[in-house]
């Protein structure tokens, strides 16, 4: 990922029956105009022993930062309702906003910084 690129990881809970219809919620979030917005370049989604990892990747700028200023948005007000049967925080005590829910990166390396 160039420099000019910014990544951010979503961590929250979901039952693994429930990946489809979570793929599909986002499948069509994707198709609409959103990511285009965002400067989303590309959305995976992961699960683990009942975990969710949502990696969403950005041209420039802080993904947090672009997520955080989308969420009153219709589209985003929308598919965060539509997920809610589904993704549930990690941490309910302390989750206000989805900025509560990234994890931290401590380590980056790339091949195309020449290492």
């Amino acid at each position: 990922m160039s420099a000019d690129r910014h990544s951010t990881l979503i961590v929250a809970r979901m039952d693994a029956a429930s990946s489809a219809d979570v793929a599909g919620l986002f499948a069509e979030f994707d198709q609409g105009g959103m990511p285009g917005l965002m400067g989303t370049r590309r959305r995976q989604l992961f699960h683990y022993r009942g975990l969710y990892f949502h990696l969403q990747d950005f041209d420039g700028g802080e993904g947090a930062e672009r997520i955080e200023a989308a969420k009153g948005r219709a589209e985003f007000v929308r598919i965060s309702a539509d997920l809610k049967p589904f993704i549930t925080a990690y941490d309910p005590e302390t989750w206000r906003s989805p900025k509560d829910a990234m994890a931290e990166r401590f380590y980056h390396w790339s091949a195309e910084q020449g290492g």
